[in-house]
């Protein structure tokens, strides 16, 4: 692939970057209005819907960030043969894309639905986990093996990337573990009214992902970082 199409590929895979922390932030900070007891019930359910709109767009980013990666590392002009061989033949790479439509699709559809669809939540869990158990190895065996694929350039740095963004996953399964008592506190206090004991399970859901969401932005800075300086290679 020519270096003016490998420039677009990096560019994509910037943009999916940008609109993931961007989309986070913005979730973060409508997040606050929504636990803020001195706003109206009405006025809180406007922040929610607002915080769950923006929160669509890291969940698609997150998904579209394995194969952008994958073709990234296809077109790459270093790394992407070991022995002669393509390591990312286009039939591979359509099928990392294939893979990503489904799974994106399951994502969208539970986000929308509020997981409402036993199914297809049930999916984009499964999908998120073996993702998470698959790459967890490819990336373990990618920082420990000395010519890891047969490649050459010591890639450690794409081992700690995907690590990285295995970590960012999980870190989602557990905001969305946490969030659980959410919806049913919610509904309460737009019955009830502010001020009632809703507001605490309210507050100690959101709160609760506090630590999830950093190590989200942690792992999504430092695999940008590891992409761009690809400390230790051999290029």
């Amino acid at each position: 692939m020519g270096q003016h199409h490998y420039g677009w590929l990096i560019l994509l895979h910037l943009v999916l970057f940008v609109f993931w922390l961007g989309g986070d932030l913005g979730v973060f900070y409508s997040s606050r209005f929504v636990i803020d007891p001195r706003l109206t019930p009405p006025a809180r359910a406007t922040a929610l819907a607002i915080m769950s709109g923006l929160d669509l767009g890291p969940k698609i980013c997150l998904v579209l960030f394995l194969p952008s990666g994958v073709t990234l590392m296809a077109a790459a002009p270093h790394g992407a043969h070991a022995f002669g061989i393509a390591l990312f033949p286009w039939w591979l790479v359509t099928s990392v894309w294939l893979f990503a439509a489904v799974w994106l699709t399951l994502a969208i559809v539970a986000h929308r639905t509020h997981g409402r669809i036993t199914w297809v939540y049930r999916g984009d869990l499964t999908i998120r986990l073996a993702v998470i158990a698959g790459m967890a190895t490819a990336g373990a065996y990618t920082l420990v093996a000395r010519d890891p694929f047969g490649v050459t350039t010591d890639p450690r740095w794409l081992g700690g990337k995907i690590l990285l963004y295995c970590a960012a996953i999980a870190a989602g399964l557990g905001i969305r573990i946490t969030l659980r008592p959410f919806g049913p506190a919610f509904g309460r206090m737009q019955a009830e009214g502010s001020g009632t004991e809703a507001e605490a399970v309210l507050r100690r859901s959101v709160d609760g992902c506090l630590p999830y969401v950093w190590v989200i932005w942690g792992s999504v800075l430092a695999a940008a970082a590891l992409g761009v300086f690809k400390p230790g290679a051999h290029l």
